[in-house]
């Protein structure tokens, strides 16, 4: 393979070829291709990763172009799912990698799957369960898992290594419910810069058998206020659940995907249905919707405040309310069991 592309990356002396050619074997599973996600695999690509799996469940939104740098406005038109616009912009960037794009939602059900030979898992996610989803599937397998989370204008972001360090489940003690959102403070485009860089340079350190500099901290900042502080990864907790007891509890099987209140959409996702005929739900809900269909999707304008966006593995997004009582009444009105 023709390494000129990465001539100013193989002069760093810690990499040179032979750390390429670590990258250049390697895979990397990035779960979320929104704010983080984007700059996340914008780095990978340019790094050359050699093979990079993206699952994301969303399609892009104007809202989402003031910080998912790989989207643009064409995208929003077309209501491209992100993961097939950020694979058409990868393989713009750099046609040599291999990029495996799964339009869904990580959950327990495929989490198995979506990791199976992947070196790192990335977080490009919005929530607290997918990520504890994350950090019990990587302590099970022996795979490191490169956090990362941003509100407002603080972010923060650490490397986990199952055997080496404390899970995300002891720091966090397993808390799911945050306090501020996105949707509720909002969110500065500088720092998902930030918190992804950190991110991709612990996951080029460990790849390239760099681990020695790895950081080994959760590393805090807030771009807004001036003030950043690393908290030393401790030893871990005694009794959490992954790491010490490997109970790994959100890998515990349930009968149905919970409802997800998606971060700053005001949206609730339901999953019920495991596959939706695009042309036969168009054709259904033409009736009392405005509908637009892609390949990809169906958006149903019910009312101007409530309106389904339909995917063919059966998700529905009920976009207009974050109350799941209501997102549930009217899923059930339109769509059923």
């Amino acid at each position: 393979m023709n390494l000129e592309r990465y001539s100013r990356q193989i002069l760093f002396p810690e990499i040179q070829e032979k750390g390429q050619n670590e990258l250049l074997n390697s895979t990397v599973l990035v779960v979320g291709a929104g704010a983080l996600g984007t700059v996340i695999c914008n780095h990978l690509v340019r790094s050359g990763i050699g093979k990079i799996r993206i699952i994301d469940r969303d399609y892009v939104e104007m809202t989402n172009l003031q910080r998912q740098i790989l989207f643009d406005e064409q995208d929003v038109y077309d209501a491209l799912p992100k993961a097939i616009a950020i694979k058409q912009k990868l393989k713009s960037i750099n046609s040599s990698i291999e990029i495996d794009a799964i339009i869904g939602n990580a959950t327990n059900k495929n989490i198995d799957s979506l990791v199976d030979g992947v070196d790192i898992v990335m977080d490009g996610t919005d929530n607290m369960a997918t990520r504890l989803l994350l950090n019990d599937i990587c302590y099970k397998k022996g795979i490191p898992y490169s956090y990362g989370g941003v509100v407002s204008s603080r972010g923060m972001a650490a490397f986990f290594i199952p055997g080496e360090t404390p899970c995300l489940r002891c720091m966090t003690k397993g808390i799911i419910d945050g306090g501020e959102t996105c949707d509720t403070v909002g969110v500065l485009s500088p720092v998902v810069d930030m918190v992804s860089s950190l991110e991709v340079i612990e996951t080029l350190k460990y790849l390239t058998q760099n681990h020695s500099r790895l950081r080994n901290t959760l590393y805090t900042v807030d771009m807004w206020l001036n003030k950043h502080y690393d908290i030393k990864l401790s030893k871990p907790d005694p009794n959490c659940l992954t790491c010490q007891k490997k109970i790994y509890p959100a890998l515990k099987l349930r009968t149905s995907d919970l409802e997800t209140v998606l971060c700053g959409r005001n949206t609730v996702q339901i999953h019920q249905k495991t596959n939706i005929d695009l042309k036969e739900w168009s054709q259904k809900l033409k009736k009392v919707a405005t509908i637009k269909q892609t390949p990809f999707l169906i958006k149903a304008l019910l009312s101007e405040d409530i309106q389904f966006v339909l995917f063919p593995d059966g998700r529905v997004l009920v976009q207009g309310t974050e109350d799941i009582v209501k997102a549930r009444t009217w899923y059930d009105q339109y769509i059923g069991s």
